[in-house]
């Protein structure tokens, strides 16, 4: 058996999201599809992220292992060769079976992209939150700030997700308004050591009750403290939302060349 970490770029548009479905497409079972077809049996897929419905990803990654002698290089190529053309391998690499594509993540980056005008446009629609109305970017990137460090997340999370802990640590949050005058795009970029279900969306939700004046800036810390999603903004919509990259000690890829 040979294990390999492969990374993958996505349109989630179309998908159930990441993981495997009673119905549905997702992009795990597409995935498994291919490789089972390549490997000639039923190959399981661990991904680092469980991506929702909608949700995209430019540097998800995953891990599996084959039973057939293959190079890394051919198992990039045979995948892209069977999936839909919205699921790319973008890299493949040989690792140790002890790798695990969750457990051994270390740092997750998203991206969440905000269309602030009054017109959207149709090649972004796919991609972004349409906010209607001038949001203060100044005050969403000083509340987004806020929250850098290690906290109980718990209002942030969706309502039926139970992990055993709800303390993540932030490493970087930040709101980054466009390069130009009166530029549409408002992008917000977090890097932590995990996420909880819906935590990057109901952050990014939040900053937009921000943006649009109804909340002051000391209230994302508030929210944050008193633990209860009930005082959260609203879930932003996953259209907007991208697994950026996942990272890795590199002892944990180690002797798998």
């Amino acid at each position: 058996m040979s294990a390999f970490k492969i990374t993958l770029a996505y349109d989630g548009t179309d998908f159930v999201g990441w993981q495997r479905q009673a119905s549905g497409v997702s992009v795990q079972g597409v995935i498994e599809a291919a490789l089972t077809d390549l490997d000639q049996r039923e190959v399981a897929v661990v991904g680092a992220g469980r991506t929702d419905a909608g949700v995209h990803a430019r540097g998800q990654v995953a891990s599996f292992s084959l039973a057939r002698s293959i190079d890394a290089s051919a198992v990039m190529g045979a995948l892209n060769a069977r999936l839909p053309e919205s699921v790319r391998v973008l890299a493949a690499e040989v690792v140790p079976e002890t790798f695990h594509a969750r457990y051994g993540a270390r740092r997750k980056t998203y991206r969440y992209r905000i269309w602030n005008a009054d017109v959207l446009d149709p090649f972004e629609r796919r991609y972004v939150w349409h906010v209607i109305g001038e949001l203060d970017a100044a005050a969403m990137a000083t509340a987004a700030a806020s929250i850098e460090g290690r906290h109980d997340f718990a209002a942030f999370r969706s309502a039926g997700g139970a992990p055993q802990s709800t303390v993540r640590e932030v490493f970087t949050s930040r709101v980054i308004a466009g390069p130009l005058v009166r530029d549409p795009l408002i992008t917000y970029e977090i890097t932590g050591d995990g996420f909880l279900r819906h935590m990057v969306r109901t952050i990014v939700g939040s900053l937009v009750e921000i943006g649009r004046g109804h909340q002051p800036v000391g209230w994302m810390l508030d929210v944050l403290s008193r633990r209860d999603r009930k005082l959260a903004g609203p879930t932003a919509p996953p259209g907007g939302l991208v697994l950026l990259s996942v990272e890795y000690d590199d002892r944990l890829l180690a002797g798998g060349r």
